[in-house]
């Protein structure tokens, strides 16, 4: 490749695979994002922009002399190409450097980037590394086997004041990329969210806190707001839900016909509020300030909730501003939607059955399958109108609740059943702790309710926690 690599073959942009041949000066974002209702399940503002920096180095001497840097990055893009679905959410700025001075004609770039994925080629790259330290983005190492012996050093890196926002993937597995960029993603998703809170308290010091941490937005919604969005809903369309509803359920077991007609008259107004707000989460104070007796809603908001969830946005029960977090942030991690629960404790089995009256359909996410369903009532005020759902059993989930702004817990465990007992709430799961029920119950604190969500997602939490400096607690030990 030669000892003096051009100017224009270390600095590239590239948006949805296309490679555009720029000069440090001309280095930017590419147009909008198309315009669409979302994005990504969670997020419908813009893209997740995250930096490329391709770490080279023309002199290394290993994994061989004279390798082709430009062939390395072809090799990366090719894999990148292969999941361009799973990354259809992701501007790219990319940059082959091979010098802290190529890093540093980019960093206001840099300072607009969700995060920094480097990958190393060769040998010699550690003051490359340094440089994009210096940019103080959350960063992540990619290094598959012969990239170099940097690795050596990457332990104590990560140990230093420097390397706070660093983590490291020293794998041949090249999804792991795409996993990379799964906690800049969350952190893009909290700071664009808009969550839209309707009750009548008074926004309380958490709301600004959150908005001071990771920028997210939570609005206060009054009652007339809903009902204005309810009355713009047509009869026709709540009719067509409402026959949905019914012809998709196993059962209708005990609401009239007349309750879940307003019940889905409401779930379109929801949608309709997100929509004019572009708010992508709702939550309702339901057992308290819009409870008096019988909701002072025109219907429950359980069904509503479901279906946001199912749509990749999101409904929050009883006004829960952590569960909401804790929601935004599972969508952001895993494209899925969150699981509230009133638990219940097992040690028998070393389980916990996670319980809540309104379940939804899609928790694999809003291209996932569907799961059954009956149309029931809120079994403790044995009224209005809620989806029992049968979720998947079999699968590896993770339960957590973002407490306040520096401190996750959580647990994971697996879904052995999901009861149809008329006991509790009507949506169940008992899961499988991995670790010990009475270590969870004896550490349990911050209140009842956590957020479940399908699949393992530890490693992506913990690099969100790293990089945003929270506090990662598992429960269960």
């Amino acid at each position: 490749m030669g000892d003096a690599l051009k100017r224009r073959e270390f600095l590239q942009f590239t948006l949805a695979g296309t490679a555009l041949g720029l000069g440090a000066a001309n280095l930017g974002w590419a147009g909008q994002p198309e315009k669409r209702k979302l994005i990504s399940p969670g997020c419908r503002r813009s893209k997740v922009k995250v930096a490329r920096i391709f770490m080279g180095n023309p002199q290394g001497l290993w994994p061989k002399p004279n390798l082709d840097l430009q062939a390395e990055v072809a090799s990366y893009q090719a894999s990148f190409d292969a999941m361009k679905a799973e990354l259809a959410d992701v501007e790219f700025l990319d940059l082959l450097a091979a010098s802290p001075e190529q890093v540093k004609a980019i960093q206001d770039q840099l300072k607009g980037v969700d995060g920094i994925l480097a990958i190393h080629l060769n040998i010699g790259i550690m003051p490359v590394l340094q440089a994009i330290l210096r940019v103080g983005k959350p960063t992540v190492v990619f290094a598959i086997p012969y990239s170099g012996h940097e690795w050596a050093s990457f332990g104590a890196l990560v140990k230093q004041p420097e390397g706070a926002k660093l983590d490291c993937m020293l794998t041949t597995d090249r999804a792991q990329l795409a996993a990379a960029i799964r906690p800049f993603r969350a952190i893009h998703h909290l700071r664009e969210a808009k969550v839209l809170d309707v009750t009548t308290n008074l926004p309380t010091q958490y709301v600004a806190e959150i908005k001071a941490k990771f920028g997210t937005e939570i609005r206060q919604v009054g009652l007339a707001e809903v009902e204005k969005a309810y009355q713009a809903v047509s009869d026709r369309d709540a009719q067509a839900e409402t026959d949905r509803w019914i012809n998709e359920a196993v059962a209708v077991v005990e609401p009239p016909k007349e309750e879940i007609f307003k019940a889905c008259k409401l779930a379109l107004a929801f949608e309709r509020m997100l929509d004019e707000a572009e708010a992508t989460v709702l939550t309702v104070d339901c057992y308290g300030s819009m409870w008096r007796k019988t909701i002072l809603l025109p219907a429950y908001p359980c069904l509503g909730f479901s279906r946001l969830n199912s749509m990749g946005l999101g409904g929050i029960c009883e006004s829960d501003l952590r569960s909401a977090m804790t929601h935004i942030l599972f969508q952001g991690l895993a494209g899925k939607p969150g699981f509230i629960s009133d638990p219940t404790m097992d040690e028998a089995t070393n389980a916990i059955i996670l319980a809540h009256c309104m379940g939804t359909r899609k928790m694999e996410g809003p291209a996932g399958p569907a799961a059954k369903y009956k149309i029931r009532t809120v079994l403790e005020r044995q009224e209005g109108v809620v989806p029992q759902v049968f979720m998947p059993t079999g699968k590896k989930v993770t339960q957590a609740l973002l407490v306040g702004t520096d401190l996750l817990l959580y647990f994971t465990g697996d879904v052995i059943d999901a009861p149809d007992v008329d006991r509790g709430c009507r949506s169940k799961i008992t899961v499988k702790i991995d670790g010990s029920a009475e270590a969870l119950w004896r550490n349990w604190t911050s209140g009842l309710h956590r957020v479940t969500c399908y699949g393992d997602l530890t490693k992506d939490m913990q690099r969100f926690c790293r990089f945003t400096g929270v506090k990662l607690v598992n429960e269960a030990v």
